[in-house]
């Protein structure tokens, strides 16, 4: 049938390879697509790093909107940080995409400029991945949670921050969003932070990724391939996951993260 033939044609299986691979990381780390898919793209297969953030962060939106469904259903989302959140990463990426568009996102000031945060955003992530759980330790035992407004007000402010980031480099609604939301809330439950987390990353996502998309910068068939194959990669890291040892896993992933971030900046 010629429309079968056309859809596997369109197919790129390198890309549903390293779908499959990154996927499966995700699903055993809980590491954010972010961190892992846009380097590969970039540093792999010599994506435009504009073209790479783009198509990741449609892939992404994908991604944790099944997981968000998941802690919807398991009542783990706490909707109130996610609109504080959402207040300022959604202006905040809107601002962010017409300024690679001034730039024109498939010139060299904008190649730099993606460059440039996606680097830092590496390391950052791959610090937090270490130091996550003696922070977890250091402020549920000692800190106790902020002025309810200055808690607000903060919290819209890291919002501006990860939706500047993540448009920028798709990196950081992940590990960091929920760093710094353990600072922020430090009596409230892992859990409960993860699914806003997860949650808050949905509109960030669709609304960059489509912000992206409307420049220009994303690859369709790149991303349909990518979702073939990390769809059934975290389904089936999701099974194996529990006989892993995340531990070492993530301190695994957060050297690769640094040698990356080094391999970015200096390139």
């Amino acid at each position: 049938m010629p429309v079968i033939e056309h859809l596997i044609h369109a197919i790129h299986w390198l890309y549903v390879l390293s779908g499959f691979a990154v996927g499966f990381l995700v699903g055993l780390t809980g590491v954010g697509g972010g961190s892992l898919m846009t380097p590969l793209l970039v540093l792999l297969f010599g994506v435009h790093p504009a073209t790479a953030v783009g198509t990741d962060l449609l892939y992404a939106c994908v991604t944790k909107s099944g997981g968000s469904a998941v802690h919807a259903w398991h009542r783990t989302i706490d909707w109130r940080i996610v609109g504080r959140l959402a207040m300022g990463s959604v202006p905040a990426a809107i601002l962010t995409i017409s300024g690679l568009a001034w730039l024109n996102v498939n010139s060299e000031a904008a190649k730099n400029v993606i460059t440039l945060a996606l680097g830092p955003a590496l390391m950052l992530t791959a610090l937090a991945l270490v130091f996550r759980q003696p922070l977890m330790r250091f402020y549920h035992n000692r800190v106790e949670e902020a002025d309810p407004k200055t808690t607000a007000r903060t919290t819209v402010v890291l919002g501006a921050v990860l939706g500047c980031l993540v448009t920028l480099s798709s990196v950081g609604a992940g590990a960091l969003g929920v760093t710094f939301l353990i600072i922020l809330y430090p009596k409230l439950p892992v859990a409960r932070i993860v699914g806003s987390d997860i949650a808050h990353a949905v509109p960030l996502t669709l609304v960059s990724g489509m912000g992206h998309w409307l420049i220009g910068s994303v690859d369709l068939a790149m991303l349909g391939s990518l979702l073939l194959g990390s769809l059934p990669g975290i389904v089936i890291a999701s099974f194996l996951a529990p006989r892993w040892p995340e531990q070492v896993l993530r301190y695994l992933l957060a050297a690769v993260l640094v040698l990356v971030s080094v391999r970015l900046m200096w390139r």
